[in-house]
């Protein structure tokens, strides 16, 4: 037994973050669970005087809420002892703080020259002997690097990341111990525009938003032995300059003339800039999380020279330059190519281009104060033939760790997932952007509030979405509660629509459930409880939400007018359903908290808005108004029909889709519900059908048009291979991506669970398309992996293993299996429903109905008509497949669609008797598809 991981605030060794709700939790590592008792001591110079101590309790949860008041700029040591009769194991960490409360003494300082691109700073200090510690607290206006003695401190980029910088400006805290030894040394800073100056927004964005000028704030910390401190401020003494930056903005990127000298070092002025902004980090880094190398050298029909990295991601290219003094060479970014050639009007008005001019030295060069969404980099101007060793994509977003991911034996389905994951790393770039590439990349609520549980169990997105909450309480304080279309709002007043406001209560809530975490709940109550008050003053129909701008169904199929991608299901509806689903999430949020009063008001508030739901939209027996798949899919996963009446609506819902030929028209809304809904009410295979499509619509559609990331369209490139003609063509858009939490949950088997997943039900649905599945979500209590294997051999032997982490109980429950031996780990029990602890577990059981999937009365004649066996079977009974053998094209167009059983009812030139459909469709439902015969 070990104690693996340690978490402070989610976090591992957090330095100079907001440490607010302090939690210190820990992972066990064992073989099998056996009580403990846990006890938490937190010092900070010495451990025999503990700040903190609990007292010895018993193990039955893995955290510590910490009631400690924290002081500035300390380091905190601790450590977690679990113990018993037998044995004690213990672990150690820390977390230090920030600047806290604590008044900056320095000064915001500033280039009286506003227009600078690239504004340096610098200030040589002496060091008389080498300090035992220091710390670098520091931030700037629009983005900024921090070098000591020409060496980049830390390795995260783009700092301070984006916030409302008229609102609230975090402070990165740097361990710089190692770089001060006794000598002369040089702190210098670069800024560039960022997202603080550059242009920003639609239509190619407005400049200066939140300002119109470079500066920086600092406090260098210099910690002796002796107990005596230095400290190295921002004030009048620093230099400043013009760097070698001559153009950069996160849309426009980055220009670079290395021959320019850095000279002409000024005084630099100070700035009264409000202090108060300052606040410590609640951002994660943005760090260099993976680097990618070029697959290809292409050379395209037009002559152009363009790299293929083979993956679609964002971050910078970076290159080794062998160029000569003043060669001047440009990088553009594309997505995609057209017709072979390099391709970028998707990008609108983003220039998305990186410009070096060389000073002749031979070195690694990337930019600095941008960062570009891309697969291919047309390169034009290199003097110097051109090799891939010279070239990596450096992949950068927020430093999340990877919690989860799911393997089968599809490798399309593999790729589509790996896609999710690519556009959720692409898009998580310190806010929940809609796309990396093109001049938008805006905190959109709406996409982020779809996604937020598919994110959840593929990294851990704890802190990333406390950080982007506080983004949307920031805009809501301005608005009375309303909530925008993105957050930060970048100087607009929009928003105050359906799914994409109730990201104010929707995320803080999934994120509790995840991490069984109430602090974001009460961190975020004030705001929740705002935006549902704001609906409730502003809608123009009493406990419904009416007569307001909506998204709708967005870029839905099922709409009357192709030129609007609202969809056809009722605006008003789908808000409706948001106003009842927060004011419940408000209300039992309450509850969590202890506000007695709020809980019977905003539960009474929910129930009425149910109720009026009902009674506009539902009749009494449970038949809805609205015929599409987003408005049924609504109603089952929010339950808006009385128990009794749910199978009705999944009928209906079943019914629609059929109309639909099984396939999606679903948007923003109905897409991450549609096949869980399936699913859970007894139509999982249908949901397994409609997800393995192929065919537009479908998520594998984009797999076999050479996607690597998710579309914002479900047909962003048609099948010709030309992009979609009406515009809003993101390759990198992850909200469709929401499929992947069926795929944990439904198809992997992570079901229910209590908030933390310190108990959960492990429930695979089986199918016969993916017979052999794995996967894994690491818990806040440790890493729960399953795998699967179903139609193991002839006797239909299904085969799992699972691995349950030390805390975790699990109830399993496999898919008949009821009163028949099920033998786990070589004892044998009776039926498939049991509860397990820490421990890993083999399981097997012949299942009561095996998985092999026959044909049956309504199989299509097009599938008929591809197996031999089939066929031969059918014409020793009747001469009907004749017909289509005659004409090809008829399986291949709508009556290959049909069953035989259909097509004889609708085609007077096919007569099937009475006693001939009946052997047939017996014959069908004998014989297993083509896939299923060994």
């Amino acid at each position: 037994m070990k104690i693996m991981e340690i978490y402070v605030n989610h976090m591992v060794q957090p330095v100079g973050y907001q440490l607010d709700d302090l939690r210190i939790e820990f992972k066990v590592s064992a073989e099998e669970f056996v009580q403990m008792t846990k006890q938490l001591t937190i010092w900070t110079t010495d451990k025999n005087q503990p700040v903190y101590q609990t007292k010895p309790a018993a193990y039955e949860t893995n955290y510590f809420d910490v009631d400690l008041t924290l002081a500035p700029r300390t380091r905190y040591f601790f450590e977690i002892s679990l113990s018993n009769d037998e044995q004690c194991i213990i672990g150690e960490s820390f977390f230090e703080t920030g600047k806290l409360t604590e008044t900056f003494a320095a000064d915001w300082i500033a280039n009286q020259n506003k227009k600078l691109p690239n504004t340096l700073f610098k200030k040589t200090f002496s060091v008389a002997k080498a300090p035992i510690s220091a710390r670098l607290y520091m931030t700037g206006l629009g983005v900024y690097e921090a070098y000591l003695d020409d060496n980049k401190i830390g390795d995260e980029y783009l700092a301070p990341g984006v916030t409302a910088y008229d609102q609230w400006v975090q402070v990165q805290t740097y361990d710089v111990s190692q770089g001060l030894e006794e000598g002369n040394h040089t702190l210098t800073v670069s800024t560039g525009d960022g997202w603080y100056k550059s242009p920003y927004g639609f239509d190619g964005g407005k400049a200066n938003i939140y300002g119109d000028q470079h500066m920086i704030i600092g406090e260098l910390y210099l910690n002796y032995a002796d107990g005596s401190q230095e400290i190295i401020k921002t004030d009048a003494s620093w230099q400043t300059t013009s760097g070698q930056i001559t153009h950069s903005g996160i849309y426009y990127g980055e220009d670079i003339d290395a021959t320019i000298e850095i000279t002409d070092w000024q005084p630099v002025v100070t700035i009264d800039h409000n202090k108060n902004l300052l606040q410590d980090r609640l951002s994660l880094p943005l760090k260099v999380k993976e680097t990618i190398v070029p697959k290809a050298l292409l050379k395209t029909p037009l002559g152009e020279d363009v790299l293929n990295f083979g993956q679609n991601q964002a971050g910078w290219l970076t290159f080794y330059s062998r160029e000569p003094k003043g060669t001047k060479i440009t990088f553009e970014m594309s997505e995609v190519l057209q017709e072979d050639n390099f391709y970028r009007d998707n990008l609108r008005e983003a220039r998305a281009a990186f410009v070096y001019i060389s000073d002749g030295e031979e070195k690694w060069v990337r930019p600095h104060f941008t960062y570009y969404g891309y697969r291919y980099v047309r390169i034009t101007g290199s003097s110097q033939p051109i090799q891939l060793t010279d070239y990596k994509a450096q992949v950068i977003y927020s430093d999340m760790k990877d919690t989860g991911n799911i393997i089968t034996d599809n490798s399309k389905v593999n790729r589509l997932f790996e896609n999710v994951r690519w556009s959720q790393k692409s898009n998580f770039f310190d806010v929940p952007t809609d796309c990396p590439q093109r001049d938008e990349r805006l905190g959109w609520t709406g996409d982020a509030t779809v996604f937020s549980n598919t994110a959840a169990f593929n990294m851990d997105v704890f802190q990333f979405f406390k950080k982007y909450m506080k983004d949307v309480a920031i805009e809501q304080a301005r608005f009375d509660g309303m909530v925008p279309m993105y957050a930060p709002a970048m100087g607009t007043t929009d928003g105050g629509a359906a799914v994409w406001g109730d990201a104010a209560t929707v995320i803080p809530w999934n994120m509790y459930e995840t991490y069984g975490d109430s602090a974001i709940l009460r961190q975020n109550y004030v705001s929740m409880k705002a935006w549902v008050d704001w609906i409730t003053q502003h809608s123009k129909t009493e406990n419904l939400w009416t007569g307001m701008f909506q998204f709708g169904d967005w870029i839905a199929l099922d709409g009357e007018n192709p030129a609007l991608p609202t969809g056809k299901t009722d605006e008003d509806f789908i808000a409706s359903v948001y106003y009842y689903y927060s004011s419940l999430i408000v209300a039992q949020t309450a509850e969590i908290l202890g506000y007695e009063q709020d809980v019977i008001f905003y539960k009474n508030q929910a129930e009425s808005i149910l109720s009026a739901i009902r009674s506009e939209y539902i009749t009494a027996k449970g038949r809805l108004s609205i015929d599409t798949q987003t408005a049924y899919a609504l109603a089952l996963y929010f339950e808006l029909v009385p128990a009794e009446q749910l199978s009705r609506v999944s009928k209906d819902l079943v019914s629609r889709l059929s109309k639909d030929n099984d396939h999606l028209q679903t948007g923003f809304v109905g897409t991450p519900f549609i096949c869980q809904v399936l699913s859970k009410y007894g139509e999982h295979k249908l949901a397994t059908k409609i997800f393995l499509h192929e065919d537009f619509p479908s998520w594998l559609y984009a797999v076999n048009m050479g996607a690597t990331t998710v579309w914002e369209r479900w047909n962003s490139i048609e099948p010709s291979g030309t992009m979609n003609p009406d515009g809003m063509n993101s390759l990198n858009h992850y909200s469709i991506g929401a499929i992947m939490e069926w795929g944990y949950k439904y198809v992997l088997g992570i079901k229910e669970h209590t908030p933390g997943f310190k108990t959960l039900t492990y429930a695979p649905n089986f199918d016969y398309r993916l017979k052999h599945v794995s996967g894994y979500f690491k818990t806040p209590y440790g890493k729960f992996v399953a795998e699967y294997q179903i139609e193991a051999d002839e006797k239909h032997t299904i085969h799992t293993t699972i691995t349950v982490p030390f805390g975790v109980s699990v109830q399993v429950d496999l898919p008949r299996s009821s009163g028949i031996p099920v033998q786990v780990n070589g004892n044998e029990q009776k039926g498939g429903q049991f509860v397990l602890t820490c421990g890993t577990y083999h399981i097997s059981y012949i299942p009561t109905e095996n998985y092999v999937e026959y044909y049956h009365a309504e199989t299509p004649v097009a599938d008929i008509m591809a197996d031999p066996l089939m066929m031969e079977k059918i014409d020793e009974i009747d001469d009907v497949l004749n017909f289509f053998r005659k004409d090809p094209a008829a399986v291949a167009g709508g009556l290959g669609s049909m069953s035989l059983t259909k097509l004889n009812t609708l085609l007077p030139f096919i007569h099937i008797s009475v006693s001939n459909l009946e052997k047939i469709n017996q014959a069908l439902v004998e014989t297993p598809i083509i896939s299923e015969r060994h």
